[in-house]
């Protein structure tokens, strides 16, 4: 990886999606690992396709389903009217304001157009969406 939306592994992961070099790759990474998996899920490097259904969790929303590992949350971002960065859930403990997460395309300080994939620590209230794919 050469500190962007490129190198060989990053075009693994827009390969699996459909998408050529230099796009964002977030999404893309989270086709990837499902279609490592063998999981049947949307093929999309765009982030929002990711919860057209299937979603089990809307933050402010009553009656949400817990999220649980490997379930696929996004942020929203204001400036661009939509969910513009996804990743996994890795843990969410109800007692707890934070979640654990698996990204792509982030760094150490949350961005959307990061470096590499990460497991972070994210606040809860960061996350708008959850979608769950897996049984």
């Amino acid at each position: 990886l050469a500190g962007r939306m490129d190198g060989a592994r990053v075009e693994t992961y827009l390969r699996a999606s459909g998408m050529p070099k230099g796009n964002a790759w977030c999404s893309a990474f989270v086709t990837w690992v499902f279609r490592q998996a063998e999981v049947t899920a949307p093929i999309s490097a765009w982030s929002p396709s990711w919860f057209s259904r299937n979603v089990i969790y809307t933050r402010g929303a009553k009656n949400n389903i817990t999220p649980g590992k490997a379930d696929v949350f996004g942020i929203y971002f204001n400036n661009l009217k939509r969910i513009a960065h996804v990743g996994f859930i890795d843990e969410w403990s109800d007692g707890s304001v934070y979640t654990k997460t698996v990204e792509g395309n982030t760094n150490d300080t949350g961005s959307r157009e990061g470096d590499g994939v990460y497991y972070k620590r994210r606040l809860k209230s960061q996350v708008y969406k959850v979608s769950r794919w897996t049984n």
